[in-house]
């Protein structure tokens, strides 16, 4: 065959990757923030809960429950977390590995 290339395959893992380029903190920061909000979203749901009870339960407004619950929106204290899931009848963990 004439005027094809022959793929590369690398041993390089996607963390290798993702490092190498500067990202994977970067990346890692926005999985764990989409996993807590889908978490979170997954336990309002299971229980009912709207969000207007939810931000009345974590004593704060719709906005920052709306911030709290966008995949997207890195910005979250943990305060924020231990208070949502406290409101849903959760415990957050946090720990060093």
């Amino acid at each position: 065959m004439t005027g094809t290339k022959k793929g590369r395959v690398s041993e390089e893992t996607f963390d290798e990757f993702l490092t190498g380029e500067g990202l994977l903190e970067a990346c890692e920061e926005v999985a764990i923030k989409r996993v807590l909000a889908w978490q979170i979203a997954e336990a309002m749901k299971e229980k009912g809960i709207t969000k207007t009870a939810m931000a009345q339960r974590m004593r704060t407004d719709r906005r920052q429950l709306d911030r709290l619950l966008d995949p997207d929106n890195p910005s979250v204290t943990l305060g924020t977390l231990r208070r949502a899931a406290g409101a849903v009848g959760k415990t957050l963990r946090v720990e060093l590995t």
